[in-house]
């Protein structure tokens, strides 16, 4: 019993309106995220058990979206790092504030005031620090404050260096500043941690995750989101559209095309006023699918042709 209440007391998802996993779909459908029951089974048990959730996929999936239309649901501050290659400490977690401290010991050289050790100790406090994603995620709960939803996105673009640094910040959600000593989270922010696999993270920081991978979705689910994002787009217009996008996954390409092109192309044909694809609107727009020139070298006229064929319901 006494387990179970320490545990009721360490539990956001309890606090959070989340009962259930039907409810985390719910909460994201709201928030125009559509969700299968998988994730949202993972979701839920990172807020119940306070662990990070760890998702992979391919680029344009929706794996950061996740992190925005949960953060929505819970009403958390979304705080973002974004990862890259070369990233450091000092812009990931905290840097101090030089300025200020140099400002701060001429004033007291000034007025006189204050020893020389107690004026160094003074610089080097908690007032003095620049609070960078991690540390501002990490500090927030002890401001009485909704704990945050963190996201770390495209993990696997920043130096394995950094992603082991990040190792004690996942698994206990602290941070050790050597002239300050450590800083603990009170309430763990809701992490989520996504990589397009570019190269593979380590066992050590998945050990520390709840892991997910998030593949492109099947044709319902797309027309679906399809409705949802852009709801001024007809039906049979978004189904069409869906087919099209999905056929052209099929194709060997560099760069498969996303959730996030789809979204993107199906606003790019409705801003030409268009309800209806055609070999010229498909060639004079295939840009906001794919990204590559070699991408785009590949769909020649007989490409075109069999992608349009493929775009047509069996009833067209």
């Amino acid at each position: 019993m006494t387990v179970s209440a320490n545990f009721q007391r360490s539990n956001p998802g309890a606090e959070r309106g989340f009962p259930d996993v039907d409810a985390v779909v719910s909460a994201l459908r709201a928030e125009d995220y559509i969700a299968e029951r998988d994730l949202a089974t993972a979701i839920y048990l990172s807020l119940r058990m306070g662990k990070p959730i760890f998702l992979e996929g391919e680029p344009g999936v929706g794996k950061t979206e996740v992190a925005k239309a949960l953060s929505r649901c819970l009403g958390s501050e979304l705080i973002r790092l974004q990862c890259y290659e070369g990233l450091d400490i000092s812009t990931a977690v905290y840097e101090w504030n030089y300025r200020r401290q140099l400002l701060h010991l001429r004033g007291l050289e000034v007025t006189g005031g204050g020893e020389a050790r107690t004026a160094v100790d003074d610089v080097f406090s908690s007032d003095f620090l620049l609070e960078r994603p991690l540390l501002r995620a990490v500090r927030q709960s002890r401001r009485n404050e909704a704990p945050p939803v963190l996201l770390i996105d495209e993990l696997d673009r920043a130096d394995e260096e950094f992603e082991a640094y990040l190792l004690e910040i996942l698994a206990d959600f602290q941070i050790t500043i050597p002239e300050i000593g450590t800083i603990a989270a009170e309430t763990p922010p809701v992490a989520v941690v996504t990589s397009n696999r570019t190269r593979e993270v380590h066992d050590a920081l998945k050990r520390r995750c709840l892991y997910h991978w998030i593949d492109f979705p099947d044709y319902e689910k797309e027309v679906q989101i399809v409705l949802r994002r852009v709801p001024e787009a007809p039906e049979h217009f978004a189904s069409q559209i869906v087919r099209l996008v999905q056929a052209l996954r099929e194709e060997d390409l560099f760069k498969q095309p996303g959730v996030a092109e789809t979204l993107d192309w199906t606003n790019a044909l409705i801003a030409l006023d268009q309800e209806t694809l055609s070999d010229v609107i498909l060639r004079d727009t295939l840009g906001v699918l794919l990204k590559y020139q070699d991408d785009l070298d590949k769909i020649d006229d007989e490409a075109v042709r069999r992608l349009l064929r493929k775009s047509q319901s069996p009833s067209d």
